[in-house]
């Protein structure tokens, strides 16, 4: 029964069909990110780390979330969060310094043990742009190592796409659920560049390195790929969980572009990768 269900058969569909989802999900990502970059100036909206603004955390207190909308309806409060012990985590946008004295003001008086940060929008700014370049230096020597591992365009391309595509994908869904790109979930796309290339790795090698049929090796391939996603997918479970229980946000948005990431290169692994290797290996056999 568990090799059933660990059975991975390569010829079940032609190389279009395998291909043709998760290159629909990129273009269609691409264009998405592209937008938004148009229109925002980011492909994901940004958090109070790059957008800069006014984190509140205040202590338990008996007031609703109706409650404290209404006590700082004059300011622009962006978000309410839960915090600890049944607290909150408000994020205000920017605003100028004597609003902002006023606002601290009003929380002295209304919530007196609560914490007050603000990041400045330059600063925010300088944050946004450091954690691009680290994206695109991250992305660029992957690329430059796979293809210096292979020696192959088109083995090295299809690590390469399919590591862009769990990205840009992830990124988008990310957009979509509403998930701000701040320095936890910028940390949490770079290690996604890492295990994506890891697990295309690991199949593109057992194809191209060892010998016998190709059915066979990718069968063999993906029995091992699957047990380590498998594997990651439950410690991320586990790390979401209790970030959960515990109200830690960072750990808790971390986890959760995890697994989005995670779920979204089994699919580019196993159908856009496996179907371009799939094709490569049919062309040098004519």
């Amino acid at each position: 029964m568990r090799m059933k269900l660990m059975k991975y058969d390569i010829n079940r569909y032609p190389v279009k069909q395998m291909v043709a989802l998760p290159l629909a999900l990129l273009i269609v990502s691409l264009l998405f990110l592209g937008f938004n970059t148009m229109m925002t100036g980011m492909p994901v909206d940004p958090g109070i780390d790059f957008a800069g603004g006014v984190a509140v955390t205040i202590a338990m207190t008996g007031d609703s979330p109706e409650d404290i909308q209404a006590n700082f309806a004059d300011y622009p409060l962006k978000s309410i969060g839960e915090g600890v012990s049944g607290g909150y985590y408000l994020v205000f946008e920017n605003m100028p310094d004597d609003r902002f004295l006023e606002l601290s003001s009003l929380i002295d008086e209304r919530y007196p043990e609560s914490k007050i940060d603000q990041i400045g929008e330059t600063f925010g700014k300088t944050l946004q742009k450091q954690a691009m370049w680290a994206l695109l230096f991250s992305f660029a020597g992957m690329a430059v190592v796979v293809f210096a591992v292979f020696r192959s365009f088109v083995p090295s391309m299809a690590v390469v796409l399919s590591a862009l595509s769990d990205i840009a994908i992830t990124a988008a869904v990310m957009d979509v659920a509403g998930i701000a790109l701040s320095l936890g979930t910028t940390a949490a796309l770079l290690m996604l560049i890492g295990y994506s290339v890891d697990s295309d790795i690991l199949m593109t090698s057992r194809v191209l390195k060892r010998k016998g049929r190709f059915d066979e090796k990718m069968q063999g391939a993906f029995r091992t790929g699957f047990t380590m996603t498998s594997t990651t997918l439950s410690a991320v479970v586990m790390m979401f969980i209790v970030s959960w229980i515990g109200q830690i946000d960072i750990i808790r948005d971390i986890s959760i572009v995890l697994l989005i990431g995670l779920i979204i290169d089994l699919m580019n692994t196993w159908l856009l990768n496996a179907g371009i290797l799939k094709w490569y290996a049919g062309e040098e056999k004519r």
